[in-house]
């Protein structure tokens, strides 16, 4: 890649956030059980390259351009993705994949917290995240279907703040709530 090409920019990012909503909404739908006959593995594809690849080099030009958050929480989501679509067919018991999914949402749970000065969407997007792979990884230990389709409902839940956050960049849409007076009968004059 040429030197002068500008990579990394706020295009990247809306770009890995885009890939990490649809993989999240896949993801998530699938295992709310919401829809006939769709399960989570049948988001094994998008996960794959969408996710997986998509996001790890969306993930790759944001460290390049500098930004070590929004790198590592798409590098490190990239390769939860990519694992986690190419292990899809892998026979492994429930207590193997619950300590996958807990390990993932101790991943999670650290981009939530590190993206404290990021502003709610994100912090909302990460946080998300880190309970509903919590709550499918408890699901798995326990044996229980109702964890994981809340925590389906919240993978789900947390894809539609990731693409809202890309789609409103793209669209220029506000990602903020305006904030209100600090007081009754506070005007803007004072």
């Amino acid at each position: 890649m040429d030197n002068d090409v500008s990579a990394g920019n706020s295009s990247t990012s809306t770009l890995g956030h885009l890939a990490l909503g649809l993989t999240l909404l896949a993801f998530g739908i699938g295992h709310t059980g919401v829809i006939d006959g769709v399960t989570a593995a049948d988001a094994v594809s998008l996960a794959l390259y969408v996710g997986g690849i998509a996001l790890f080099v969306a993930g790759l030009l944001e460290f390049r351009a500098g930004s070590g958050f929004t790198g590592t929480a798409f590098v490190g989501l990239g390769a939860f993705w990519f694992t986690w679509g190419t292990g899809a067919d892998a026979q492994v018991s429930s207590h193997a994949a619950g300590m996958f999914l807990l390990l993932w949402a101790l991943f999670a749970l650290s981009l939530a917290l590190g993206s404290a000065g990021g502003g709610l969407l994100a912090q909302g997007t990460y946080g998300l995240l880190f309970l509903g792979l919590l709550l499918l990884g408890v699901g798995q230990f326990a044996d229980s279907d109702g964890l994981g389709k809340v925590g389906g409902w919240l993978a789900a839940v947390a894809g539609l703040a990731a693409w809202y956050g890309a789609t409103a960049a793209l669209a220029k849409w506000p990602t903020v709530l305006p904030k209100r007076a600090a007081g009754r009968g506070v005007t803007a004059t004072g």
